[in-house]
């Protein structure tokens, strides 16, 4: 799904609100979450995952082609991991979510 796909669903399951305040709620969250995440900090939304950042070291490296190392700089990289209920409701669907006696 895209950014103008969630908004055009957002508008349509919600028709109190406007094209144009979607699209500016939409973005304020997806603004608060990048803002949170360049300032190394975790965002859990529960039932649905955790956004982190992982920082990791410079190393060496090797070219896979030639032997050569290579210098491999430190970088910090944004990570999801998904929570318990979107876990399940991907694997077991709505009705086998259900079964496993979740709520939805």
């Amino acid at each position: 799904m895209t950014k103008s796909e969630l908004i055009d669903r957002l508008a349509a399951s919600y028709p109190w609100l406007s094209s144009k305040d979607t699209v500016v709620a939409v973005t304020a969250i997806m603004e608060a979450l990048v803002n949170s995440l360049a300032q190394k900090r975790r965002i859990e939304i529960r039932g649905f995952g955790c956004f982190g950042v992982n920082y990791r070291p410079a190393r060496a490296g090797r070219n896979p082609r030639t032997g050569e190392r290579v210098a491999v700089p430190e970088k910090t990289l944004p990570y999801f991991k998904a929570g318990k209920q979107l876990r399940q409701r991907v694997n077991f669907g709505v009705e086998g979510c259900r079964q496993q006696g979740n709520r939805l």
